[in-house]
């Protein structure tokens, strides 16, 4: 039975990959900083209660020696970050380097897999951009991700590391058998829209003077169980180097809220006109062409039966 080692794995990402993983018959070792929710419990063979480079943690990762290592454990808000950098470096750059550094010290032979983010393209020079393209962050966040890629390709020409990141675009949606979903007050604006339709609460869409269609940004949104797919496709393959998961178009702010309307049948949802937030570019999609080819991943969620999952969770959940 192979294992996998999954960081952040109480989490959004890292909760729905440790179950993907377990359903696919690998064991599971999870670590988090905090307790996981009580519904993923029965996922994990063991679970440690701790930062990811702290020495609990890389003593458990070196005794295990995993067939992989899923890194998700990071702090991830693009509007937080320009106002308050320094955990941003600390726990996506500097931890992630502590953790590898401790990897190829005691030559544990692992593949690694970063969750990285599309932040890192800036607001891009052509839409859909693809892995070639400038990166140009715009946030903290961003040019911590970014950073932690620079170390990885470094250390793989210098120490044959063997890794894979992600560029994740924006992921959305649910656990279709309502096994896992996103907490409680997300900041995503699908689960945002979701939360004020089922609490009777007020909707606030930031920016309607965007350079788009119906002046609201645009995002590429991904289903979290794609992107779970997509890890263990990877650690099936060989499939070294730096991918988008995205779907290759987007969705407006407006077409969310619509979308939300349809799916959840209200008839109530009051809407407000915010201010553009600070480091959000206009228009963020991909092409994720790279890694369809490699491993033959697609994605299997439209915009509609993204929200429709998730509108299951937090119908169940909360």
């Amino acid at each position: 039975m192979k294992t996998v080692v999954v960081t952040g794995a109480g989490g959004y990402v890292g909760g729905q990959t440790a179950i993907y993983f377990h359903d696919q018959g690998w064991q599971v070792i999870g670590i988090d900083r905090n307790h996981p929710p009580k519904h993923l419990n029965i996922y994990f063979r063991k679970f440690v209660i701790s930062s990811f480079d702290a020495e609990e943690s890389l003593h458990v990762i070196q005794q295990t020696a995993p067939d992989a290592v899923v890194h998700c454990a990071g702090t991830s808000l693009v509007g937080p970050s320009v106002k308050d950098p320094a955990p941003y470096y600390e726990n996506n750059f500097v931890s992630t380097k502590r953790m590898v550094d401790f990897l190829i010290a005691n030559n544990i032979k692992t593949r690694f897999f970063f969750s990285s983010s599309a932040a890192v393209y800036g607001e891009p020079v052509l839409s859909p951009c693809s892995e070639e393209d400038p990166l140009l962050p715009l946030s903290p966040y961003g040019e911590s991700k970014r950073m932690v890629e620079m170390l990885m390709q470094s250390y793989s020409l210098a120490y044959n590391f063997d890794y894979t990141a992600f560029r994740y675009f924006n992921v959305c949606g649910a656990d279709e058998q309502e096994r896992h979903g996103q907490e409680k007050n997300a900041t995503h604006i699908i689960a945002r829209a979701l939360e004020a339709v089922r609490d009777n609460k007020h909707f606030t869409l930031y920016g309607n003077n965007y350079p788009t269609p119906d002046g609201t940004c645009v995002r590429d949104y991904v289903h979290v169980n794609d992107i779970a797919r997509a890890h263990f496709l990877a650690a099936s393959n060989s499939v070294p180097g730096v991918y988008n998961l995205g779907t290759g178009s987007g969705y407006s702010n407006q077409q969310i809220v619509d979308s939300v309307v349809q799916v959840t049948g209200t008839t109530n949802l009051p809407v407000s006109i915010g201010p553009i937030r600070e480091g959000d570019p206009s228009v963020l999609t991909c092409t994720a062409s790279r890694f369809e080819s490699a491993t033959g991943w697609k994605t299997e969620y439209d915009l509609n039966k993204i929200v429709s999952t998730a509108w299951k969770w937090y119908c169940r959940e909360f």
